[in-house]
């Protein structure tokens, strides 16, 4: 599913106007119904108070839409008009002569009239005030209006976006934003639902089908686009009969330092358990034992030093590596690293302490061989890429940066982000749970595997983040957000696989 700007959201409103031969009115009727029957199925006969709060644009016009028909089925609806200025769209000003040729006059709230009625706890709100063209913060007193939305207590509605949220940047002053229970988006989620300093102020959303040109869909190039069971399964990898453990590639994974090899287990299991034909380990000398106790379908090479890695020297020549978990920051390590780099030109994760000495080492990062994927979490972010002043700047920080070095950049969050070239992914898996010791080893271990059986390293970072993801999601169940470890984790790798063959409908269009 893809995710548009502002600007092609208002593109694809004209394109579909001019394509289908429709009225933009038509297209707004399209909206509110669709938001009309949402109401309708979920509220059945209940004669609940409906306040709908209309600003003067056609977002306050899809507002009027859904009160019209909400009253035309004999629901007790009070519509306020939200009158903050004198430039009205044409479809609201159609809209509202409808509402009023129906005998119902909506209450107009404005500056000069700033009394503000109370709203219950019963009430649901349907919030209409402003859509996707908000470039400023809302005056004083519409703020005064959101204020009293938001310690109302009621359920909130809103359409299509929150309104005093803004499209592409963060609001200034987070009080002037209504806080939604649900939202209901048109065609296609929008970025800021995915953003932790926008995402906040809604609990979840939903997206309705209002009949947009599959033309312009299709063509058109897309801001982002989310991860779904769809879009594994586009170029998901079925085994073969004949197959057999060299068919899924041999891995390596290499990292810890005394006191942190769990770092490298925990990567090597889930990389088993995500398909890699084989495995090794390559640790300081004091992790031989913990990995042949602890994992035996792993193999075990070791530094010659006992508590960090020196120089990685190898027997074979693996498929993958995986590299930084607890592996520390020694400077025999780092020099360890960087003659690394300087050998290693076959496929390449870059997880944790790795990440850290690129971060402390800049020249490092020029040996990073092309299409490398790095996995870091904000932390470590913030020490590769620098600071941001917003999820926007970061966003922005971090495309540059992915592209610049020609790798894949995966930036762990509720909703993790992928970044290649001009490309970013939305993942829509996963669950608070996983904020936990060791779930970005097993990412990364998980990510290793899928380019050991063929993945190329994009459709591995994709896979891999939806598994792990989907796979936290499946554990919850079982655990709860609290008591959901990495390990438990990888337990459930398996079940995420058979998930994506259920038969049961997916929902992307819910979050």
């Amino acid at each position: 599913m893809k995710i548009f700007s502002a600007k092609q959201h208002y593109e694809a409103d004209k394109f579909t106007i001019e394509e289908q031969q429709i009225a933009s009115a038509d297209l707004m009727e399209r909206a509110g119904s669709g938001i009309f029957n949402w109401l309708k199925e979920r509220l059945g006969q209940s004669q609940i108070t409906i306040a709908v709060f209309c600003g003067i644009g056609n977002n306050g016009g899809d507002g009027l839409v859904v009160a019209r028909q909400l009253l035309e089925s004999g629901y007790n609806v009070v519509v306020y008009i939200v009158n903050f200025s004198e430039k009205r769209s044409e479809d609201f000003l159609l809209n509202l002569d409808r509402l009023k040729n129906m005998g119902h006059w909506p209450v107009f709230l404005s500056e000069e009239a700033p009394e503000f009625p109370q709203l219950s706890k019963e009430t649901i709100v349907v919030d209409a005030i402003f859509g996707i063209g908000l470039s400023r913060p809302p005056s004083t007193w519409v703020a005064g209006i959101i204020a009293q939305i938001n310690k109302s207590n009621a359920f909130v509605l809103s359409i299509d976006l929150p309104s005093g949220l803004y499209m592409e940047k963060v609001p200034e002053k987070p009080a002037k934003v209504v806080h939604s229970n649900h939202v209901i988006s048109f065609q296609t989620p929008k970025l800021i639902f995915f953003l932790p300093e926008t995402g906040v102020f809604l609990n979840s959303w939903e997206i309705i089908d209002i009949g947009l040109s599959p033309h312009f869909m299709a063509k058109e190039n897309p801001l982002a686009e989310l991860i779904t069971k769809n879009k594994i399964l586009s170029f998901y990898q079925p085994r073969t009969k004949y197959a057999h453990k060299g068919t899924y590639g041999h891995c390596l994974i290499a990292g810890g330092s005394r006191g942190k090899i769990g770092a490298v287990t925990l990567a090597a299991r889930a990389c088993l358990s995500t398909g890699a034909g084989r495995v090794s380990a390559f640790t300081p000398a004091c992790g031989y034992i913990p990995l042949q106790s602890g994992l035996p379908e792993a193999m075990a090479e070791t530094d010659v030093d006992d508590t960090i890695i020196t120089d990685i020297v190898l027997s074979f020549k693996p498929d993958v590596v995986a590299i930084g978990m607890g592996m520390g920051k020694a400077k025999k390590t780092v020099n360890a690293l960087r003659k690394f780099l300087e050998t290693q030109k076959g496929p390449l994760v870059i997880d944790a302490d790795a990440l850290n000495i690129l971060s402390e080492h800049r020249d490092l990062i020029k040996l990073i061989p092309e299409n490398a994927v790095l996995t870091p979490h904000p932390g470590e972010l913030k020490r590769l890429i620098g600071s941001w002043k917003d999820d926007f700047d970061k966003i922005e920080k971090s495309q540059a940066f992915a592209k610049e070095n020609n790798l894949i950049l995966i930036v762990k969050g509720a909703h993790t982000l992928i970044f290649k070239e001009h490309n970013m992914y939305v993942n829509t898996t996963g669950n608070p749970g996983m904020a936990t010791a060791g779930s970005g080893d097993v990412l990364s271990g998980m990510i290793a595997a899928l380019i050991a059986q063929g993945y190329n390293a994009l459709e591995a970072a994709l896979f891999g983040v939806y598994l792990h993801g989907r796979a936290a999601d499946l554990a919850i169940p079982s655990t709860g957000y609290q008591a959901l470890t990495a390990g438990k984790i990888i337990d459930f790798i398996g079940a995420a696989f058979i998930d994506l063959f259920q038969t049961e409908q997916q929902h992307p269009e819910k979050g």
